[in-house]
């Protein structure tokens, strides 16, 4: 699987690549060349795997042969072991034909931890690779931060920078962020908005020598593998529900619209989903 900057400026590269990347040299973001299609005998193959599993080969396609199929297995495996559900990400019934999927047994209560917690492996296991280190920086209201950083302390070969707005985070998030004891994780808290914070990282982003100099790298949903390792528990709900006979639909509240973006991928995947409600606050973009 190969990767072009949206702004088609950019030097085409594969998953590993657009793992370190983040963001593109354009400004761009990177997206498949082309969606991976299953077939309805494909989708029905994935029924009763374990979440691991089933991520692990729902991710393959968009990792293509920048890592091999039984490290990515091992990679999930070892990222939803310490989920506080044996089903990872579990639906429950609470009316006729409505139904909510729990996306908060991970280790910070996040549902941004069902995609870090791989992407922090995934970025360990490139560097060690390439023999490389890398410098995540991120912008947060406060849970990808706490997310982030929970996925990568302690990690030898990968750096966090987060920076959140001063007085502008839950109390618990704050502490999930300021409390951890890691060498590799720094905390800056800005006097202003998430918005401050995210143009200051975009700015980071946009100045390419900087950003090479300081080998840096994203975790926000301008990383395609933050993307990518969200899209599986779109289709393990819908499995469960009876796709690839059955439709389903899915409501999903969202700010930078990584989490629908990933629901829209599994239907370009050929999973039949037939509308998306999408709910947002009154952003002025």
């Amino acid at each position: 699987m190969q990767y072009v900057s949206t702004r088609g400026q950019a030097p085409i590269r594969d998953f590993a690549g657009v793992l370190m990347a983040g963001l593109a040299d354009d400004g761009g973001l990177y997206v498949p060349e082309s969606w991976p299609r299953l077939a309805p005998a494909d989708w029905r193959a994935l029924r009763g795997l374990p979440y691991p599993a089933l991520a692990a080969r729902v991710m393959q396609p968009f990792v293509g042969e920048a890592i091999r199929s039984d490290t990515l297995l091992g990679v999930c495996q070892a990222a939803y072991a310490g989920f506080g559900h044996p089903a990872v990400a579990p639906v429950t019934q609470i009316d006729t034909g409505l139904l909510v999927q729990e996306l908060f047994h991970g280790p910070t209560l996040a549902f941004k931890d069902l995609a870090l917690q791989v992407v922090g492996r995934l970025f360990e296991h490139v560097l060690a690779e390439r023999g490389d280190h890398v410098t995540v920086v991120g912008a947060t209201s406060g849970d990808t931060g706490s997310a982030a950083i929970e996925a990568c302390a302690g990690r030898e070969r990968v750096s966090v920078v987060i920076l959140h707005p001063h007085k502008r985070t839950s109390d618990v998030q704050r502490r999930q962020m300021t409390t951890v004891h890691a060498p590799n994780i720094g905390n800056i808290a800005v006097r202003g908005t998430f918005d401050d914070c995210q143009d200051l990282v975009k700015a980071m982003f946009a100045d390419t020598r900087f950003r090479q100099e300081m080998h840096l790298s994203a975790v926000n949903s301008i990383n395609w593998a933050r993307i990518a390792a969200q899209v599986p528990y779109y289709v393990a709900s819908s499995l469960l529900l009876g796709a690839p006979e059955r439709e389903v639909a899915f409501s999903v509240p969202t700010g930078n619209f990584g989490n629908v973006l990933a629901a829209w991928v599994a239907r370009c995947m050929g999973l039949p989903i037939a509308r998306l409600l999408v709910g947002s606050n009154r952003n002025d973009i």
